[in-house]
Order: C-alpha cells, then sequence, then structure tokens
C-alpha cells in the first residue's frame, strides 16, 4: 500500500472548555494542550499507523514546530524527505473544543501559502510510486490543482478530501478519482442549501464529477458511497465515547484510503474508515485518536 500525500501540517493549540465564550467575555476553567496537526500529517501518519508506505510533500516554518515535526515523522515512519523548509512559521491552528467534543478552529496557514506548484513538480516520481495520490484544501488551491494534474499524468488514482471547504473547478473536478466531503463541504460545492439532504447532495456532487468515488460523511448518520453505479449507505460504527470530534476526518480518510490501496470493496473500505472516526472521537486530541488495525477491528466487531 503506497500513499503519497500533498497536504498541511500544522501545529495545533488546544483549548477543551466548557463552552465557547461569547465576545468580550473571559472564560476560566480551561485545560491545555499544543500537539502536530494539518490534515495532510494527519491523513498520512493515519495510513501509515494503519500499514501503508507514505510519503509526504508539505511546508514548514525554520522554527521549532517545523523541527518537532520532522522528529515526528521520522518516528511514524512516514517519507518526509520532500518535504519543504519555508521562509514563513509553521502553520498553527488554535481549536476551541466545548463538552461534548464539538470544536472550533481557526489556522494561520504560514509556511503552507509558500508551497507551489513546483514543489508537486519535484514530488512527481513520488506521486508516480504511489497507488494512491491524498490532497486537500488546507494548501494553496494551485497546488491541489498541480497535484491533481500530476496524478493523472502518472496514472495514479487521485483522492480530494475538500476541507476546509472552497470551490472546485470544473477542470480539477474531472481529475478526482475520490471525493470524500461533509455535509458542509458538500453544500457549499453544489450550492445547495441547508436543507439538502444526503442524496440531493450525492445527485448534484454525481453531475459534476461523473466518474469519481463520492463518499459523502454525515456524522453520528454514518455515511454514503457512489461509485456511478451504486450508491449505499454505510451506517457509523458507535464509538465508545465521544471526547472531542477533532481530526475524525483526517482519520476517516487515511483508513479510507488505506482500505482502497488494500484492494477491499469500496462498502467495506467505507466502514473500516467509519471505524477509524469512531476511534478518533473517542480520544482527547488527533494523534492518540489515529488508530491502529486492531482498534478499527474491536470497534467493528
Amino acid at each position: 500500500m503506497r500513499i503519497a500525500v500533498v497536504g498541511s501540517y500544522g501545529s495545533g493549540l488546544t483549548m477543551r472548555t466548557p463552552r465557547v465564550p461569547a465576545a468580550g467575555e473571559t472564560l476560566g476553567g480551561g485545560v491545555f494542550a499544543s500537539g502536530p496537526g494539518g490534515k495532510g500529517s494527519n491523513q498520512a501518519i493515519g495510513a501509515a499507523r494503519l500499514g501503508a508506505d507514505v510519503s509526504l510533500l508539505t511546508a514548514i516554518g525554520p522554527d521549532a514546530f517545523g523541527d518537532e515535526a520532522r522528529d515526528l515523522w521520522c518516528a511514524e515512519g512516514v517519507d518526509a524527505s520532500a518535504v519543504v523548509t519555508a521562509e514563513a512559521s509553521t502553520m498553527v491552528g488554535v481549536i476551541l473544543v466545548e463538552e461534548g467534543g464539538e470544536n472550533r478552529i481557526v489556522i494561520a496557514p504560514g509556511a503552507l501559502e509558500e508551497l507551489r506548484p513546483e514543489h508537486v513538480a519535484a514530488f512527481a516520481a513520488g506521486i508516480a510510486r504511489a497507488d494512491l495520490m491524498m490532497t486537500c484544501n488546507e494548501i494553496p488551491a494551485e497546488t491541489v490543482s498541480a497535484a491533481l494534474r500530476t496524478a493523472r499524468e502518472a496514472g495514479t488514482p487521485a483522492l480530494l478530501n475538500p476541507a476546509p471547504a472552497r470551490g472546485l473547478t470544473a477542470a480539477d473536478a474531472a481529475l478526482v478519482d475520490y471525493l470524500t466531503p461533509n455535509l458542509g463541504e458538500a453544500r457549499l460545492l453544489t450550492g445547495l442549501g441547508e436543507e439538502a439532504g444526503p442524496e440531493a447532495l450525492l445527485d448534484a456532487l454525481r453531475g459534476r464529477l461523473p466518474s469519481a468515488t463520492i463518499v459523502l460523511t454525515c456524522g453520528a448518520d454514518g455515511a454514503w458511497a457512489d461509485d456511478g453505479r451504486e450508491r449505499t449507505h454505510v451506517a457509523a460504527v458507535r464509538p465508545p465515547r465521544v471526547a472531542d470530534t477533532t481530526g475524525a476526518g483526517d482519520a476517516f480518510n487515511a483508513a479510507f484510503a488505506a482500505a482502497v490501496c488494500a484492494g477491499l470493496p469500496l462498502r467495506e473500505c467505507v466502514r473500516r474508515a467509519a471505524a477509524a472516526g469512531a476511534f478518533a472521537v473517542s480520544r482527547h486530541e488527533v494523534l492518540p485518536g489515529l488508530g491502529r488495525p486492531a482498534d478499527l477491528d474491536a470497534l467493528i466487531r
């Protein structure tokens, strides 16, 4: 299972709080933690923990956060030889997590804004060697486009996790083999309102991406998978508790990618991804929530 990831890295500064403070309010009782994050890095580590051979292209700053990142990838077995050291600081995300696990995140992209199409060109051999290329929207749009084009030219299937939500051009849509939006991202991509349900969203996405496999995640309502021939609902996997929803989407995407590369049927890929998401929400912070095969198997059983 060889996976190439073109995505993001950042340091997450997390505050767990009973509730989100109102404007101008200072709220006590918080619990602080910091740690590595970024969708690209999270997904790379998640896939590596599930047995994939993962190479990562991202950008970090010439700072302590960047040094910590390289140590982390070495420890997790992720090939970071292509990672760019930019002039700007490493991306930082500030995360507020309420009781019940809901989160709010603000991101300062920093070095990620310096990750350019020419860096993707230098990473082309890694994409060509992979069984799947993953990318996400925490990097510049033109860099995502370059990653999709490079994967198509190499004959490597491309997975786009369209988070954070932003528009998708027709040219890029034609290069996507797997699209994994949540409900909010699907509504932005289709222009449909809050009242649009999974079936309507999938119909609209199918019109825009006629040849892609679409996996629409719906939180506690599970996920829908549509490969253009069949549409099926996969029930959510029940977590032992809900501690923190941060990183659940990354865990889902990592497990889905690993299962696709392992050649599992689509429904089983989504089922394992749902188990990974359930494991993730049962743990505080992102890295402890990136499960290994035994963790997923236990939840599925």
